[in-house]
């Protein structure tokens, strides 16, 4: 069981089993494992399994339940989600704060987190099941998410609150130490010394520019790779001007 294992992700007569492979996906996607169906329309499908992509098991392992009261009988919390306003309200949480409260405040607790069917969402007595509505703030005059779309939200929230670090290598990133103060001091007296070579700046006037290319640089923090890179275009620089000095003279 993951870390998030405690948390169930509930969907209540899914009619079409394209989502609840979408669902699954979205789930391995945030380190996610517990998913449960009430009643589902159509499940096991060859359709939920290509909607995964991947995410097989998830599909495998999903509990199947007759009734929503059966799936969270085990549950001390339970959130139903919902776009719609009730004639009763409840206490209503975003899905960030759906977060900070399952898994920062109440990690020992089994938490519920239940999606209704796709065209009708949750009834009023299946919200009577829940603790909160979970509501996830959107475009008012168009506020209705595809199931898996809403579960991405709600899980990834659930993620982030977790802590879980996954380290991702990308490109060469990190290979090369940062360049220390001395480095790039002896940078910005090597660029200095090239834009007065090529005539861009005169040695005892445009102080200002360096200062902006100090600026500039030091935003970027440059590696030593790229240090030495910038260094050999300034050498290759000043060697031109110098050639066509030469060949003036």
């Amino acid at each position: 069981m993951s870390s998030l294992g405690h948390i169930k992700i509930v969907l209540v007569e899914t009619s079409h089993p394209g989502n609840i492979g979408a669902v699954a996906r979205a789930m391995k996607n945030m380190a996610m494992d517990n998913l449960c169906l009430v009643n589902p329309k159509i499940f096991p499908s060859a359709e939920a399994t290509a909607r995964a992509s991947g995410a097989d098991d998830i599909l495998s392992s999903a509990k199947i339940y007759p009734t929503l009261q059966d799936a969270i009988a085990d549950c001390q919390l339970v959130l139903g989600t919902s776009a719609r306003c009730r004639t009763i309200s409840w206490p209503e949480l975003t899905p960030r704060e759906c977060a900070e409260k399952v898994v920062i405040h109440e990690p020992e607790n089994k938490v519920a987190i239940i999606f209704g069917r796709e065209n009708s969402g949750l009834k009023n007595h299946e919200m009577d099941c829940c603790h909160y509505l979970l509501r996830i703030p959107c475009n008012q005059e168009y506020s209705s998410l595809n199931i898996a779309a809403a579960a991405q939200v709600i899980c990834y929230e659930l993620f982030v609150a977790s802590g879980i670090q996954q380290t991702v290598s990308i490109g060469d990133k990190g290979e090369e130490p940062l360049a220390t103060a001395e480095q790039m001091e002896s940078f910005y007296g090597h660029l200095q010394e090239a834009l007065v070579d090529i005539d861009f700046m005169h040695p005892d006037k445009s102080r200002s520019i360096m200062r902006r290319l100090r600026r500039i640089y030091n935003r970027i923090q440059l590696d030593t790779k790229e240090l030495d890179i910038l260094r050999g275009i300034l050498r290759m620089s000043q060697g031109n001007k110098r050639k066509e000095k030469c060949l003036k003279e």
